[in-house]
């Protein structure tokens, strides 16, 4: 029943993929060409939603990683919808259709998508007329775990070194917006399907009860260093970047003190950041493009808006 149930999720993604083909301009396979990495090119994925606004010349960017538990994606709700209040505000948008679990992919492939998709973009943005000083990451639930890892592995976790790919662009965004994020891997707060789709199998402790349990399957048997590198929570640096943080307090999905304790750390390195906080509005809502009465369906326009102004991305 539980296939059953993903596989309908996976056919209603592409669906819709279908559906908003109309928003995208282009499909860019971004591992097409690069050594050792034929097999993936068709997991991952980047769709181009080019900004309306023709002023200013050179435009900022944001990649958009929706949510799905590093397990599947949201992209019509999270994604594509996404995409289509930047391009309308003046910003080149790129939809990531990264590697997740069901497709039997865990860490590095999903960070090693996104800091492709960064370079691409910079690499490109004569091509795409972006300023590639503005290229920003925004991510929903695991997404938002992900552009997170992105902001703050920058520098200590190259993946595209490892794969051979030399690049003088910079990995880090420029500006992150975890959306009603996970953050922690921690046992008392984590997301355990995400920290189980991210990080698999393959760094159980080797002690660990051999076979099925309860503890196996949610990921107990992870190391407390390991569960500990992934918690964005006790890994911000002293260059991470601008931060938007939203996340409500009745959250069912994933617990509202992962954001909570996420801007608890940015504050205490002095990182610039706005926290969004809501008392209702649960998870997984994406961004509204109607007028919805429920106060948090109005984010994107009420708090993102000015905070983009705020920190120089639009003016």
């Amino acid at each position: 029943m539980k296939g059953k149930f993903f596989l309908a999720i996976l056919i209603f993604s592409s669906i819709n993929i279908q559906f908003f083909a109309k928003d995208y301009t282009q499909k860019i396979f971004l591992w097409d060409g690069v050594p050792k990495m034929e097999t993936q090119k068709r997991d991952t994925i980047l769709y181009y939603v080019p900004a309306k606004d023709s002023l200013p010349e050179k435009k900022p960017a944001v990649i958009i990683c929706p949510g799905g538990s590093y397990h599947h994606l949201g992209m019509p709700h999270e994604g594509f919808a996404s995409a289509r209040w930047f391009s309308s505000h003046g910003i080149a948008a790129f939809v990531l259709r990264y590697r997740v679990a069901y497709n039997c992919h865990h860490y590095p492939d999903q960070l090693e998508d996104l800091q492709m998709a960064i370079v691409y973009v910079r690499e490109h943005a004569e091509e795409f007329g972006i300023d590639k000083n503005k290229v920003g990451a925004i991510g929903y639930s695991a997404g938002g775990h992900l552009v997170t890892m992105a902001g703050e592995f920058a520098s200590s976790h190259d993946e595209l070194s490892k794969l051979g790919i030399k690049t003088s662009e910079s990995l880090r965004p420029d500006f992150v917006m975890p959306i009603y994020p996970v953050v922690s891997m921690q046992d008392d707060i984590g997301h355990r399907w995400s920290r189980r789709s991210l990080l698999g199998h393959q760094w159980k402790e080797p002690n660990a009860t051999k076979g099925w349990s309860p503890l196996n399957f949610w990921g107990h048997a992870y190391s407390q260093s390991l569960k500990d590198e992934f918690s964005m929570e006790l890994n911000v640096p002293d260059d991470m970047p601008p931060t938007f943080i939203l996340a409500c307090e009745d959250d069912p999905v994933v617990i509202y003190e992962n954001s909570v304790r996420l801007e608890a750390a940015l504050a205490a390195k002095n990182i610039p950041h706005l926290f969004v906080s809501y008392p209702k509005g649960g998870h997984g809502f994406g961004m509204k493009e109607s007028s919805f009465i429920m106060e948090e369906s109005h984010w994107n326009d009420e708090k993102l808006l000015p905070w983009l102004k705020e920190i120089g991305v639009l003016e």
